[in-house]
């Protein structure tokens, strides 16, 4: 029987699994690679063409919520984005798989397996990955990216291209969906260190048990399940650049750990007491208002001037007209790349409210609308019940309006602190019901700490 001329990955920590699939895959496929620390995931991806990734969803003893395996699907989607997962769970955590397949997963394998559902699953994300490397999206992007013409987001990426020159550490502000890791990448792609590593961490998602461990690394014997020697993201950055995602959400006691590895640039890991030499450039970013967090003591002054050689501001999509329409069609080709769906098109009608709306989700929003939309639409053609907008469309306000909106957003903030966002006590300070509250909430995108 001929091998499939195909790379397949297998990440788990237990020996047992990874010997037993590679015996297996091996017979059908030429090139079967397995890693049991998924912290080599990145080097290994940098320096293979994987076509699918059969990936674990926990780690760590104790911790079964799969939040780990969340974490690297979306890592490998950031650094591969052709590769195939395929998840793999215990019965009973099935739910936490399909919160994988809505984040970029193929489909998901319960442990243990029956082989032939394993290779038949297997054989199908092969296939998957052949027909995404042939496709070819005819829209002009740079460097895989939708940057736009508009003046505001020329001026933005003028600024990155001067500092992306140097080896300043950046801070990059703006709302949630409005693009702050395409212009980290973007920045990384053109300095000196792009030929070198690009580690991401969403500092929002990590637990602060795991901060230390995940970020500077640990010695054998650190805590219970430190079995080998493991550098921390940092460490997996020399030479090049980490971008340290919502780092607004650090708490402020870990803050001085992280001053002290960018001040001193050397890193330390836990159970060690020698330190490590860094060179590393530093990209943050956050949706946060620094400043004010400086003012209201929720964030330490040094720390914000030390990640803040050089401070570029993204704006939001409500302020970049004439992106809308060639954004929107951009996104529609990458989902219909992703769902191997044949040419789709907008309706007129689709487009006019594209411009007229919102977007307080920004590019996030936009994507998201769009993909349900190729999901959903039969007959090759998006319309507005494909979009659901009869329930998203907001015209543009006037200068009334906007400021209404502002004082109103800022109001419910305030009683939100203020009753240290206990919902019931925030409504009745405001005289308002619960679920009038909550449409505010949504409304202007404040979500309760």
């Amino acid at each position: 029987m001929k091998k499939t001329n195909a790379s397949i990955l297998v990440i788990d920590d237990q020996e047992d699994i990874l010997f037993a699939s590679k015996m297996l895959l091996k017979k059908y496929f030429e090139n079967i690679y397995t890693l049991s620390n998924p912290k080599n995931v990145v080097e290994l991806l940098a320096n293979n063409d994987i076509d699918v990734v059969l990936l674990d969803m926990n780690y760590r003893i104790g911790f079964e919520e799969g939040k780990e395996g969340l974490y690297l699907l979306n890592e490998i989607k950031m650094l591969s984005p052709k590769t195939v997962v395929i998840l793999m769970t215990a019965f009973g955590k099935v739910e936490t798989a399909v919160e994988g397949l809505k984040s970029g997963a193929f489909d998901y394998i319960l442990k243990p397996w029956e082989n032939h559902k394993l290779l038949e699953v297997v054989k199908l994300a092969v296939d998957k990955s052949r027909k995404e490397k042939k496709k070819k999206v005819n829209i002009p992007v740079y460097n895989d990216y939708f940057l736009g013409t508009s003046e505001v987001i020329k001026k933005v990426y003028s600024v990155a291209d001067k500092v992306a020159k140097t080896d300043a550490n950046v801070l990059i502000l703006g709302e949630n969906g409005t693009g702050k890791f395409v212009l980290a990448h973007h920045i990384y792609s053109h300095s000196e260190r792009k030929n070198n590593p690009f580690i991401h961490v969403d500092l929002g998602s990590l637990n602060s048990n795991i901060f230390e461990s995940e970020l500077f690394g640990y010695a054998k014997g650190a805590f219970t399940d430190a079995k080998i020697d493991t550098p921390g993201r940092f460490e997996m950055a020399e030479n090049g650049t980490i971008f340290l995602d919502e780092i607004g959400n650090v708490p402020l006691h870990l803050q001085s750990k992280l001053l002290q590895v960018i001040q001193t640039k050397t890193v330390t890991r836990l159970g060690e007491s020698k330190a490590r030499a860094l060179n590393v450039r530093i990209i943050s970013a956050t949706n946060l208002d620094l400043k004010q967090e400086v003012a209201d003591k929720n964030f330490r002054e040094d720390l914000y001037y030390r990640i803040n050689t050089m401070e570029i501001v993204l704006p939001p999509l409500r302020d970049r007209d004439e992106d809308k329409i060639p954004l929107a069609e951009y996104l529609l080709q990458k989902m219909i790349v992703k769902y191997g769906r044949d040419e789709i098109t907008f309706d007129e009608k689709v487009l006019e409210q594209f411009e007229k709306h919102a977007w307080n989700g920004n590019i996030r929003e936009m994507e998201n609308r769009i993909e349900r939309a190729v999901i959903l639409c039969e007959n090759n053609h998006i319309n507005p019940s494909d979009l659901d907008l009869e329930e998203i469309t907001k015209y543009k306000e006037n200068p009334e309006d906007i400021q209404l909106s502002s004082i109103e957003k800022t109001t419910v903030e305030k009683a939100l602190l203020k009753n240290n966002n206990n919902i019931t006590k925030t409504a009745d300070e405001l005289g308002l019901s619960r679920a009038s509250l909550y449409r505010r909430l949504e409304k202007h995108n404040i979500t309760p700490n």
